[in-house]
């Protein structure tokens, strides 16, 4: 099965996670989470926030950035930041790329951004003196324009 796989790294906010489940069930995608996160995945709010979407969802943690690369070393991760002029739409996404978020206070360090080559870090355009867009909002974005750009298969 194709899957698109959204990478969550260290998030804080349960009510932002509870809407990516829902994201990633209703589009097919794999969620993945390197800990640790500010909250329990038993917490009342991510559960209010993904509603009954958590069984329709694969959701697997990784202790750290590299172990999820060396867990699945053929998939491209291309890790969203503010600090690139290249544009979320400009690359060709392909089934089993992987979408890389920071937490939600501060981002991805720079450290993990220097993980991935240059080419494979997106924006989303923002108006200026604007500092950043709402988690799950930026991971839907994404999420839509890779499975549009792949005819919104259904497999």
């Amino acid at each position: 099965m194709n899957n698109l796989h959204i990478v969550l790294y260290k998030p804080q906010i349960p009510h932002n996670t509870g809407n990516i489940i829902r994201l990633c069930a209703n589009s097919g995608a794999q969620l993945h989470i390197v800990e640790p996160m500010g909250f329990v995945l038993d917490n009342v709010h991510l559960k209010r926030a993904s509603l009954d979407y958590t069984d329709l969802t694969s959701t697997t943690l990784h202790d750290s950035i590299h172990s999820y690369i060396e867990e699945f070393p053929e998939r491209r991760v291309f890790a969203a930041t503010s600090s690139t002029s290249n544009i979320y739409t400009n690359p060709t996404y392909s089934w089993e790329d992987s979408f890389l978020f920071g937490p939600e206070d501060t981002g991805l360090p720079t450290n993990v951004l220097n993980i991935f080559p240059e080419e494979h870090h997106v924006a989303i355009p923002m108006f200026p003196n604007n500092r950043s867009l709402n988690l799950s909002n930026s991971v839907a974005i994404v999420t839509y324009e890779a499975w549009r750009q792949l005819g919104f298969k259904k497999e």
